[in-house]
C-alpha cells in the first residue's frame, strides 16, 4: 500500500523532478533531469520511486490523438450525479464501453465531467444512453476539439536564480531553520570534511549538517564525513539566515556558468 501524499513535503528537488515529467515523462531520463539539477541520476530515481511509493506520481498516461488514430470522436458529458452518490457512479461509469476518463467535483450541477470515445455520432449516442441508464443525467455534452496538456509553472526552475543549485527553506519556531540544497562542483566546502569546514568558518558551529543524500543512499553525516559535489544536504540553522548559510554549499560567482 502507497503512502499517502498528504505525509510527504516537496522539497525544491521533488517540484523540478515532478515539472520535468509533467513536461515529457516519455523523453525525458533520470540522467537528463539530473544534469539540470545538478544532482546525480541516482538521486533522481530514487527521487522518483519515492514519489511513485507515496502516491505523489501516479501514473504515466499516453495521450491518444483518437481522430488521428481510426477517425473515433471524442465527445465530452457534463453530468450530474446524486450528491453521497459521486463515487459510486464514477466507479460504474468505467464499465460503459468507449468511456476514458470521469473527473469529479466538489459542487455544482455539473459535478462528473465524463470524457468518451465513439466510433461515429450513433455511437456516442449509445454511449449516452449507457450513461443514463446508471441514473445519472447529461446536462449537456460537447465534440472535444483539441486537449493541451502542460507542467505546473510553480514547480518548474527559477528564472530569477538562474545558475544557482537548488535549496529549500523551512522555518522553525525560533527563527530556526532547515536548509535543503545540492552541493556544487565548486563549493567552499567540497573536500572538506564537516569538522574542517567548521574550522574554515565554512559553516558556523552552531549550524548542524543533520543528513546527505548521496546517489541513492542517505549518509548519517559525522565530523569525517567528506562534503563531495552533487550531495543533497540537510542543515539546521539555530539562527535562520539560510542564504548565508547556503554559500558554503554553492560555486563562488566566477566559478559559475
Amino acid at each position: 500500500m502507497s503512502d499517502t501524499g498528504s505525509e510527504h513535503r516537496l522539497d525544491q528537488i521533488d517540484r523540478r523532478i515532478i515539472y520535468a515529467l509533467m513536461g515529457d515523462a516519455r523523453n525525458t531520463s533520470a540522467p537528463d533531469i539530473a544534469e539540470h539539477l545538478s544532482v546525480s541520476g541516482a538521486t533522481v530515481r530514487n527521487r522518483i520511486a519515492r514519489l511513485e511509493e507515496r502516491g505523489i506520481i501516479k501514473d504515466y498516461q499516453a495521450t491518444i490523438d483518437f481522430e488521428q488514430a481510426d477517425g473515433s470522436l471524442m465527445n465530452l458529458y457534463l453530468c450530474h450525479a446524486p450528491f453521497g452518490e459521486v463515487e459510486a457512479v464514477s466507479r460504474k461509469l468505467g464499465t460503459v464501453p468507449g468511456v476514458i476518463n470521469v473527473r469529479e467535483l466538489m459542487g455544482g450541477r455539473r459535478n462528473l465531467h465524463v470524457l468518451a470515445v465513439g466510433r461515429d455520432t450513433d455511437d456516442l449516442r449509445r454511449i449516452g444512453r449507457e450513461i443514463e441508464e446508471l441514473d445519472i443525467e447529461i446536462e449537456d455534452e460537447f465534440l472535444l476539439q483539441q486537449e493541451l496538456h502542460f507542467p505546473y509553472l510553480p514547480y518548474g526552475p527559477e528564472e530569477s536564480r538562474p545558475g544557482k543549485p537548488l535549496a529549500d527553506y523551512m522555518s522553525l519556531a525560533g527563527g530556526a531553520e532547515v536548509v535543503e540544497l545540492t552541493v556544487e562542483e565548486s563549493a567552499p566546502i567540497v573536500g572538506c570534511t564537516l569538522e574542517e569546514a567548521t574550522q574554515k568558518n565554512i559553516i558556523e558551529e552552531q549550524t548542524l549538517v543533520i543528513a546527505i543524500e548521496r546517489d541513492d543512499t542517505v549518509i548519517t553525516p559525522k565530523g569525517d564525513t567528506e562534503i563531495q559535489p552533487q550531495d543533497v544536504v540537510t542543515v539546521f540553522s539555530p539562527g535562520g539566515a539560510g542564504e548565508l548559510v547556503a554559500e558554503g554549499f554553492r560555486s563562488p560567482p566566477d566559478h559559475e556558468a
